[in-house]
């Protein structure tokens, strides 16, 4: 919900306030390769967490790490795919003011969320989540 409202707001300000500043067919193009990169993405990080019948909700209760697919080169495919899926739309839309709310949102995915989910997962899984937290980088 926090990806879509910061979206939502990006693209009514760039509405409201419009910035161009690439031509609208190449901002389409672009801006559809990182949407469609976005939704494979968060498939195969979904497809993961099925396979290991952990839970896809942030809230929900961690039953096991998953360090196959995606997460052997990211700990956090799902954010990713977000963030993706956001710069594919922002672009594609020429929301230039989107782009710019990316930054504070990514800050507080990154304080208020994943490292809450660090801690959570060290306390739950101990020194195999550190292991895994060790050899695998948090964004890419």
């Amino acid at each position: 919900m926090l990806f879509g409202a910061t979206l939502l707001i990006g693209l009514l300000v760039s509405y409201a306030f419009p910035t161009p500043v690439v031509e609208p067919k190449t901002a389409l193009v672009i801006g559809l390769m990182l949407l469609i990169i976005g939704v494979i993405t968060l498939l195969l990080a979904f497809r993961g967490m099925i396979q290991h019948k952990t839970t896809i909700h942030p809230k929900g209760a961690t039953t096991a790490i998953v360090r196959n697919g995606l997460y052997r080169y990211t700990r956090n495919p799902m954010y990713l795919s977000l963030t993706l899926i956001y710069l594919g739309v922002s672009v594609a839309m020429n929301a230039w003011w989107g782009l710019l709310l990316l930054i504070p949102l990514l800050v507080v995915v990154q304080k208020g969320i994943v490292e809450r989910e660090e801690q959570y997962l060290i306390r739950k899984f101990g020194q195999d989540y550190l292991s895994y937290k060790a050899q695998v980088r948090r964004w890419l």
